[in-house]
């Protein structure tokens, strides 16, 4: 088993990724469930932060979602997405209090892949730029390669979000090695004094196994796991059990 010391008392956020109530919401056609009061319920049970992304298709979160969580969410809010004009618009005008560059194709289901911050240097720059200049904290999504966490940090991001599908996935299949690239990058990360989150594909099973290898792991955006345990354990229960496991 690949293991490594983490500090004593350490306890990494959990931002609730809440697409899912929205893609619920939206097969109705209505207001059922509401994703305010579901953010505002996720904050009471524990949740120290509300994500959500929102893709140009609108087809789970809402830009006017964004707009109506703004002054329910009292925890973190960190909006996820592609900075294209449309998005950073919004973002540029609601102001929460991180924003996390995902480079998802407009017809992607889910993201699938992270920032190449090296050929996409100078766009980042710019991007990156403008939110600190409007007190935005930035966090760049990026595999876990150091060549790429090296990238990020030329970029002057904040952050870093580690895309966690690969180590997810093998970790489902008894490879607890497929941590290693990680704790490599988180090490690194620490070093360049970039701040760590992750997220994708991280659930009850793998969390505390991913955060226990992590080093200096700050915060983890869960959604679509999250909301599927809750549908057999209920959503405070399950909030509370990740909070558990990431002390």
């Amino acid at each position: 088993m690949y293991f490594c010391v983490i500090k004593i008392g350490f306890m990494t956020k959990l931002s609730v990724n809440i697409n899912k109530i929205a893609t619920l919401r939206n097969s109705r056609g209505g207001d059922l469930p509401n994703v305010v009061q579901f953010a505002k319920d996720v904050q009471r049970f524990g949740a120290e932060g509300v994500t959500i992304h929102p893709r140009p298709d609108e087809r789970h979160i809402r830009y006017q979602d964004a707009y109506d969580l703004k002054p329910e969410v009292y925890t973190e809010y960190n909006i996820e997405g592609n900075p294209i004009k449309k998005f950073m618009d919004m973002v540029l005008e609601i102001k929460p209090t991180q924003v996390t560059l995902v480079p998802d194709a407009d017809d992607a289901i889910t993201s699938n892949a992270g920032w190449d911050t090296i050929a996409h240097k100078d766009f980042l720059i710019d991007i990156i730029a403008e939110c600190k200049r409007n007190n935005i904290r930035t966090s760049i999504f990026v595999d876990p390669d150091l060549k790429m966490v090296e990238g990020a940090k030329a970029t002057g991001t904040d952050r870093i979000e580690l895309y966690t599908e690969a180590f997810a996935h093998q970790f489902s299949l008894g490879n607890t090695q497929a941590v290693k690239p990680y704790t490599d990058c988180a090490i690194l990360a620490e070093r360049l004094g970039l701040g760590l989150n992750a997220g994708h594909d991280l659930s009850l099973d793998n969390i505390k196994f991913f955060k226990d290898n992590i080093p200096g792991l700050l915060e983890v955006s869960i959604g679509h796991a999250l909301i599927s345990e809750s549908l057999y354990l209920g959503i405070e229960n399950v909030v509370n059990m990740y909070l558990n496991k990431l002390k």
